[in-house]
């Protein structure tokens, strides 16, 4: 058995995911996905939405600002309109702000998909990815096991404005406060910036040496806390998000304990079967839970 086999057989499906799938198009259209930053897991997301794309004569148009950026993304949209894309699919920095550009999308007939995080109170046609409060949840139940209920914790997260990220916090903070006698020592946020994610995780572990586990809630926080890993030669539980070729090295190579996932090498797939069908006129889920499941 392979290595990358045998790490598959270890995965432990916390939610089941089931796609559904739509009839080629006839029809060329063009779909746009906006990611919140340029980072190495949204080209695997880019990969599977093109495959998926090229099954149905869709063309993708792929934007994001070179760092997390609202205003960026609110312009990026504002083109796509002008552009008369037939479908866009955007991971909102700022729910709040980007809700007023989603909205006049669908006004011109142009359906929105959220993914990642959410813009729950915008026009949006449905969210694509996984309850991010419940996963915030499974992070801390994979925390207080691997830690046997205590301890001291360091905790890296990403963008501070971002309506998935706070919910995933929440869940986290609210699961070790209310069912574990783990103590969360200080938590940071990196903006979506990987050498910041590293200065973070260096700077905490610093200011307290005697901390348990790193838990990092964000993509970014997977490389960045792999680096600091390294480079340290340390020995404490790290407990990363995201399915990736980054968090699966870390996984083989003994780095990370554990990597809570929602399943992230399906997005593509499902961002694209569900534009379509709403572009279409046809009926989409509000919500395309994609799951949680646990890597270790």
């Amino acid at each position: 058995m392979s290595s990358s086999d045998d790490l598959s057989s270890k995965r432990q499906e916390v939610k089941l995911y089931a796609a559904t799938t739509v009839e080629p198009s006839t029809e060329n259209k063009t779909f746009g996905i906006i990611y919140p930053m340029t980072y190495p897991t949204y080209e695997m997301i880019t990969m599977d939405a093109a495959q998926s794309a090229e099954k149905h004569n869709i063309t993708l148009t792929v934007n994001a600002p070179d760092e997390a950026n609202t205003e960026q993304q609110i312009r990026i949209v504002e083109n796509m309109i002008k552009q008369r894309v037939d479908g866009i699919a955007i991971s909102p920095v700022e729910a709040e702000a980007l809700t007023p550009v989603i909205n006049k999308a669908k006004a011109t007939g142009i359906p929105v998909v959220t993914f990642e995080s959410d813009a729950p109170t915008s026009k949006r046609a449905a969210y694509v990815g996984a309850d991010n409060y419940q996963t915030g949840q499974q992070f801390a139940r994979t925390t207080a096991r691997l830690l046997h209920n205590e301890g001291m914790i360091l905790v890296e997260s990403g963008l501070q404005e971002m309506y998935g990220l706070q919910q995933r916090l929440n869940g986290f903070i609210d699961y070790i406060r209310n069912e574990t006698d783990i103590e969360i020592l200080e938590v940071k946020y990196n903006q979506g910036n990987e050498n910041r994610a590293v200065a973070d995780i260096e700077s905490m572990i610093d200011a307290h040496p005697h901390f348990n586990a790193v838990v990092g809630l964000d993509f970014v926080s997977v490389s960045a806390s792999a680096l600091v890993w390294k480079a340290k030669g340390l020995n404490r539980h790290l407990i990363a998000f995201g399915d990736s070729s980054i968090s699966e090295k870390g996984l083989l190579n003994g780095q990370l304990s554990a990597v809570i996932s929602q399943n992230e090498r399906a997005w593509g797939t499902e961002i694209v079967e569900t534009l379509l069908r709403a572009s279409e006129g046809l009926a989409v889920e509000d919500f395309r839970d994609t799951g949680i499941t646990e890597l270790n």
